[in-house]
């Protein structure tokens, strides 16, 4: 299983441009316990760009525990229930939100 750190550097080759299409947003992702840390991607052109540490103003914060992110990405966990469980916490742009699992392929 991947660390999250390694999740966050394949981000850019798992971002899917054409489903991106009309989107300027910086997501920043604030992961919790072991691994964790803060990141943030910026989507502007049809391209992505992730980096390491907070955003300046981002459109989109997402903050999650570590475990919960990788399953999360790993299938084991939707999105969805995570967010109604209250484990994953979303401020800022809810559309974007909504549409974040489109515009990578996992």
């Amino acid at each position: 299983m991947p660390t999250v750190s390694e999740t966050f550097e394949a981000m850019p080759g798992r971002f899917r441009g054409d489903k991106a299409t009309g989107t300027n947003a910086v997501i920043q992702y604030d992961v919790s316990g072991d691994g964790g840390g803060t990141w943030n991607a910026v989507i502007k052109d049809g391209t992505c760009a992730v980096n390491q540490g907070p955003a300046t103003n981002p459109n989109l914060t997402l903050q999650i525990a570590a475990q919960d992110w990788l399953d999360m990405l790993s299938g084991k966990q939707p999105g969805q229930m995570l967010f109604m469980s209250g484990k994953l916490k979303v401020k800022g742009d809810m559309g974007l939100a909504m549409k974040l699992g489109s515009m990578f392929a996992m």
